[in-house]
């Protein structure tokens, strides 16, 4: 039952199809290497497509009629848009639903300090890494830092063909020999994923002058002092933009395709939706990578409370109408699925692993070994989504992640589904999950986006 190579299928017009899809997504990509970030670009490109926000209808105690476009947006870091169908709310939506939070490394509260005149950042790492993977790379400084007069200072450095970039060093060869002997998760500590910022001492300091030299820096370039950074959400990410892979482009190497690739196909099904009978709708979320945790996290009442609005101003003001929306509806969690890689194929059974250039990837249930911690979606609901991605001739495969015993992972969909909602994983599969690089393959990105599509059109 493997499926073929899509590309097999696929015409010249299509092609080309597949190609111009492929460069919008790496524009994204390369835009969007925070959740703030992806956050900004999502509402951006939603509001070109007609959507208002939430905040506006509530705000002038406007009703909300069918083929009404809105967003809600969750402290910059999480967003959610729907499109209002002509049926009742309660009669439950189609969701899609995406992570837009990415493994990396964030600085700690007091990161900036000197040792033998080199300035470096100290940073805590933020999900699950390979830490010897960052070691040696360009690395770019994203994020923003709020002065206590509430100014809000994006700070973007590394990406700029004439910026600086950074990086974390590691021991030469010829002096590696006992660091060679330890184990891969203790080669490079989480303590040693310190960042080389600077090295040029500043005139007349006593002490200290290197660090001394990069505050004046900052303070010049963006008027900030060292305790600034007590309010700072600054996060250290591999530099430079998304690129083409391979010899005949049609892969993209990208740092956060994990689950950006998901979140971006997501989002364009909702943007290019025409609307259904049924109400639609993208939920993108962060802190997936950590737990899905905290106010911007899938477990805080964002998207509860959201629909709860959303039924207010539709007339259906009650707790037990959103109850029903819940109950009622069905959803794609959006996430990745490891791509089978013939290099590493000890982990991978075979028969069931997921396939660059295959299609969309279903994942009946995630979780680890024994299914726990799993969503295990209803034999009946995968039915009905191969009855409408087959009828509009949508590639898809259906995977798990690795061999029984190997380990395991997990996404929002249990979340959902403890709100009764009908929910399975579908995603795109990727190489090298989880490291400053991924891989995936433009072709699924595409088929990607047709499968949400075909769901928020036909479910």
């Amino acid at each position: 039952m493997l499926k073929e190579n899509i590309w097999k299928k696929y015409d010249a017009v299509e092609v080309s199809k597949v190609f111009e899809m492929g460069d919008d997504y790496k524009k994204f990509l390369t835009v969007s290497k925070t959740e703030r970030e992806a956050n900004r670009e999502i509402i951006r490109r939603a509001k070109e497509k007609g959507f208002h926000n939430i905040v506006d209808y509530i705000k002038e105690g406007k009703r909300l009629k069918p083929g009404d476009k809105i967003y809600a947006d969750n402290r910059g870091k999480a967003v959610a848009l729907f499109v209002i169908g002509k049926d009742s709310i309660t009669n439950g939506m189609n969701i899609l639903g995406a992570h837009i939070d990415s493994p990396r490394l964030d600085l700690k509260a007091n990161p900036l300090y000197e040792d033998t005149d080199f300035a470096y950042f100290d940073t805590h790492y933020y999900g699950g890494i390979k830490k010897y993977q960052w070691t040696t790379i360009p690395l770019a400084l994203h994020g923003v830092i709020v002065k206590k007069d509430g100014t809000k200072i994006d700070v973007n450095i590394g990406e700029k063909e004439d910026d600086p970039v950074f990086c974390i060093t590691d021991l030469l060869p010829h002096l590696a020999s006992e660091q060679m002997k330890k184990t891969s998760d203790k080669l490079i500590e989480g303590e040693a994923l310190d960042v080389l910022i600077a090295n040029m001492p500043l005139k007349g300091e006593d002490k200290n002058e290197v660090k001394a030299n990069v505050l004046s820096l900052l303070k010049e370039k963006y008027d900030i002092t060292e305790e600034d950074f007590l309010s700072s959400e600054i996060e250290v990410v591999p530099a430079g933009r998304a690129r083409d892979m391979g010899l005949d482009r049609s892969m993209v190497l990208a740092y956060g395709q994990d689950d950006r690739s998901c979140a971006y196909s997501s989002l364009m099904a909702i943007l290019d939706s025409k609307g259904s009978d049924k109400t639609v709708s993208c939920i993108l979320v962060d802190k997936e990578e950590i737990g899905s945790v905290g106010s911007t996290g899938m477990c805080s009442t964002f998207y509860e409370n959201t629909v709860a609005e959303i039924c207010q101003l539709l007339g259906e003001d009650s707790f037990v109408a959103v109850r029903r929306v819940f109950a009622n509806s069905k959803m794609l969690s959006s996430d990745v699925n490891a791509g089978y890689d013939p290099m590493y194929a000890s982990v991978m059974d075979k028969r069931n692993a997921s396939y660059l250039a295959r299609g969309l990837v279903f994942c009946k249930y995630t979780g680890s070994r024994g299914k726990s911690g799993s969503n295990d979606a209803d034999a009946e609901f995968i039915a009905e989504l191969r009855n409408i991605l087959d009828s509009d001739n949508v590639s898809y495969q259906v995977s798990e992640l690795g061999k029984v015993d190997i380990g395991g992972g997990g996404t929002i969909a249990y979340i959902l589904a403890n709100l009764d909602v009908k929910v399975i994983d579908a995603g795109v599969a990727v190489l090298n999950m989880h490291a400053p690089y991924e891989v995936t393959s433009k072709v699924d990105i595409y088929e990607a986006y047709l499968g949400y599509l075909s769901f928020l059109n036909k479910a």
